[in-house]
């Protein structure tokens, strides 16, 4: 048995959620991804998943040993990669994760003239609102929106944003425009929660901090969405003020209750640290950190 092959296969079940999507993913049958798992619990003669048509869990044992293998994994995912001159000269692959909008639209052109510029460097770059664990998961580098809690990461700040509330030229119109955040409660709000709960919306600062119930009349799962129902009509939406910057200058949204906004958010470019530091990784944050402030006044 190839302990190393099933361990990283293990970890790839766990991460997918299930068999048969580790098995596409993998590239391999399914009827091999359940026998390597299997073998390796024979091996070690222990259930290391709960496994039933619906779902699939890790035992208490099965927990403990995936946490050993990613680290058994990243250690000769290092060596291989020093053996290959990663610490020599810039090359290899780059994980980097950032939010799905701020991602398309700060993150992506950045790393594409870092391609250009580094062409021995491969960058898979995965874009979700959810946050991405540093220490569980393959990841190089993160792009983080708010405040940072404590811990042993390495973070460099290259901007901030706004929670902004906005209203379509029609809606404003025709429903009239806040004045204050009370008189919420007499509009319509389209609202998802990503940063703070769908039901209530919290403005000011420190002692001055208010939240606010919401009538909200449309959820929806993405910026993306709240943004395109705002710009059609169907109420007030709160965003980031980078998400909503193409509508504003267009015109198509206003931002309303500016006096009311709460702090800005800082937006930091995190990784884990470790030393010695891949070259790769090193040359990613010495290019991407300055091109992204100037991408991200600080009153974005």
């Amino acid at each position: 048995m190839n302990q190393l092959e099933s361990m990283a296969i293990l970890v790839a079940v766990v991460d997918a959620g299930s068999l048969s999507a580790a098995a596409r993913q993998l590239g391999l049958p399914l009827a091999t991804v359940s026998r390597k798992i299997g073998a390796l619990e024979t091996h070690l003669h222990t259930r290391l998943l709960h496994r039933t048509t619906r779902q699939l869990s890790l035992t208490e044992a099965g927990a403990s040993y995936v946490a050993a293998c990613r680290k058994i994994l990243e250690e000769v995912g290092e060596a291989e990669r020093a053996a290959m001159g990663e610490y020599v000269q810039p090359r290899g692959e780059l994980t980097v994760t950032a939010p799905v909008v701020f991602g398309r639209l700060h993150v992506v052109p950045v790393v594409a003239e870092f391609l250009a510029q580094y062409p021995e460097i491969g960058v898979n770059l995965v874009l979700t609102d959810r946050v991405v664990h540093l220490m569980e998961e393959p990841v190089d580098a993160a792009i983080r929106i708010g405040d940072l809690p404590d811990s042993s990461f390495m973070a460099t700040g290259v901007g901030t944003v706004r929670r902004v509330v906005c209203g379509s030229p029609a809606y404003l119109e025709a429903h009239g425009t806040p004045a204050s955040p009370a008189e919420l409660a007499a509009h319509e709000c389209v609202s998802f929660e990503v940063l703070e709960s769908k039901r209530a919306w919290v403005f000011g600062t420190g002692k001055a901090e208010l939240v606010v119930p919401v009538p909200s009349r449309l959820g929806v799962n993405t910026a993306e969405a709240a943004i395109d129902a705002a710009v059609l009509g169907v109420g007030l939406i709160r965003v980031l003020s980078y998400q909503v910057a193409s509508a504003l200058s267009e015109g198509r949204l206003r931002v309303v209750l500016r006096a009311y906004e709460t702090a800005p958010l800082p937006i930091h470019l995190v990784h884990k640290g470790q030393a010695p530091l891949p070259l790769k990784l090193r040359a990613f944050l010495d290019f991407a950190a300055p091109r992204l402030r100037k991408r991200l006044p600080s009153d974005t």
